[in-house]
């Protein structure tokens, strides 16, 4: 006897599949979407501004290199362990330092993509009709109503006059007329401007800070001239990110003299120079003998051509004159270095080749290098210094040194000392140490004779290139205003129903009028002036007395 057949296995059941996840494309922008959600959210705003003047504190609290670089080599002395460290995160150029610029940037990004879209709800906002009459005007924190003589259309007549100056919208509903009014409505008039006005001025900063640029340099005020044809003409330049110096304004100066007033106890009082320029135009036509005379003051800067010059700073210049055995002769002058700009008390070195040399050994062995301290009003004695700022007892504590200077190694160096390395070396050699005083001569071993001639004053300016400084001005005036406006404006909404009512005892034609009231911001005031308005459309009648409006103010 055969057995029953059996069924077929069941087949396994398919493991469970995990959750689809979105492909790679779709998650891209996921995180695209909320990475820009998250930056352009008021609270990053705020954060990264937080951030911003957060690191800016080294800036104010640190010496800048940009600002003094003096400064900063004295804060190396005196802080030798904690300086490089310091430096070593850019702490001594805050401003130019890539996570400066980071926060910077972020925080731009974050405000545009913050503001356009509040500013374009702002825009839409005041293209908008008045809202709709609520049903329920019991409900607004100011309320009345009450029967009053007339027909609708006059007493919708006499609203509109009332409301004369409210943005109004007028609707028909279901056995009533309503007219719905709002204002101050420059608020939000203000608070677009204030918000435009705040990415206007990011984009003119942003301007400036791509198209300007800076440069200071420093010109004798004994008829120096300075002309803006080129960087290097400069003493030190800092250009913008888009200015490579080929296409500046060729303007030129000329400064006449200086003169600087200072109190009893050697504070400065008044600097003033008396500068002669001559404009792009004047350049470009060849006329270089005329030239416009102005003065310059601290605070009171020249404008011409799109620039701006002021005047920073000024100091000293002595004047050498170097003559050699065989009778030839060069003068120096060039500006020497202030080390207390309390009393003025100055360093530098005053470099000379001998001329007529052909030997490049014998010229090098015979160069000459004034070096020491120049003092504008001495102490007097053995050690000089300096008792007062200005040009009163001049005095030069100098040091002659005399061999390889350096000059045309292919190194370079500063004006305002020598190579220390040639001094180590024995290059350069000191030949003579002697405190002079204008008209003084001395006469070194060789036969050469120094005689300090004068001293002439120098002036530092400053050149100022910013494209975008109208711009950040008028944006800047836009934000006050807008926020004045905003601030002082009070938005607030009236509404008006009018229904007919049975006609009086008189036959007259008489209608219910109910009233409304909202301030949708500070409702102070509000309470007077909608009193004043109930006063001009609900008045009394002998069918009032009988059944008088019922009135709720709140808020105030």
């Amino acid at each position: 006897m055969s057995s029953p057949p059996t069924a077929p296995p069941a087949p396994p059941e398919a493991p469970p599949q995990p959750p689809r996840r979105p492909g790679g494309g779709r998650a891209v922008l996921a995180l695209l979407r909320n990475a820009w959600r998250g930056l352009t959210s008021m609270r990053t705003a705020l954060v990264l501004l937080f951030l911003l003047a957060l690191a800016s504190l080294p800036g104010a609290l640190l010496p800048q290199r940009s600002l003094n670089q003096q400064l900063v080599d004295q804060y190396f002395a005196d802080h030798p362990r904690l300086a490089p460290l310091l430096d070593e995160v850019g702490a001594f150029e805050i401003f130019a330092t890539p996570w400066f610029a980071a926060i910077y940037l972020l925080l731009m990004i974050s405000l545009v993509g913050c503001l356009t879209p509040r500013s374009l709800e702002y825009l839409r906002a005041m293209r908008q009709k008045p809202v709709a009459t609520p049903r329920n005007l019991a409900r607004m924190p100011h309320h009345a109503e009450g029967v009053v003589d007339g027909t609708p259309d006059e007493l919708l007549g006499r609203a509109r006059t009332v409301l004369k100056g409210w943005r109004r919208a007028e609707r028909d509903e279901s056995g009533a007329r309503s007219i719905s009014a709002e204002r101050g409505f420059l608020r939000e008039t203000g608070n677009l401007v204030f918000h435009m006005s705040l990415v206007g001025l990011l984009v003119g900063i942003a301007v400036g800070k791509l198209f300007g640029y800076e440069g200071q340099v420093i010109v004798l005020a004994n008829g120096g001239q300075f002309c803006n044809t080129s960087i290097l003409g400069y003493d030190s330049f800092n250009p913008g990110l888009r200015v490579d110096g080929t296409d500046l304004a060729p303007f030129c100066i000329k400064v006449d003299s200086f003169t600087a007033e200072y109190l009893p106890n050697g504070q400065p009082e008044q600097y003033t120079a008396e500068l002669g320029y001559q404009t792009a135009d004047d350049v470009r036509s060849g006329d270089t003998a005329t030239w416009r005379p102005d003065t310059l003051a601290v605070n009171h800067p020249l404008r011409l051509d799109g620039e701006r010059v002021y005047l920073l700073n000024h100091g000293y210049a002595p004047r050498f004159t170097v003559t050699w055995p065989d009778g030839q002769q060069r003068t120096g002058e060039i500006q020497w270095q202030p080390v207390d700009t309390t009393t003025y008390l100055s360093q530098g070195a005053t470099k000379f080749e001998r001329p007529g040399i052909a030997d490049d050994a014998t010229r090098q062995k015979s160069s000459i290098a004034v070096t020491g301290l120049f003092a504008p009003t001495s102490s007097g004695g053995q050690v000089v210094t300096s008792t007062y700022p200005d040009l009163l007892a001049p005095e030069a504590a100098i040091d002659v040194m005399r061999g390889d200077l350096g000059l045309d190694d292919g190194r370079g160096q500063s004006i305002f000392s020598i190579d220390q390395s040639k001094v180590d070396s024995g290059e350069l050699v000191r030949v003579a140490r002697e405190n002079m005083v204008p008209g003084q001569e001395i006469t070194l071993d060789d036969g050469t004779r120094i005689r300090f001639d004068d001293v002439t004053q120098w002036v530092a300016l400053q050149v100022s290139h910013d494209p975008g400084q109208v711009t950040v001005l008028v944006f800047a005036i836009l934000v006050l205003l807008g926020l004045g406006l905003s601030l002082s404006i009070k938005r607030r909404r009236f509404w008006v129903r009018v229904v007919p009512a049975d006609d009086g005892p008189d036959g007259r034609a008489r209608s219910r009028v109910e009233l409304g009231g909202l301030a949708r911001t500070d409702r102070a005031g509000y309470g007077e002036e909608f009193d004043r308005l109930r006063a001009d459309l609900l008045e009394p009648t002998a069918a009032d007395a009988a059944a008088p409006a019922t009135t709720r103010n709140g808020g105030d």
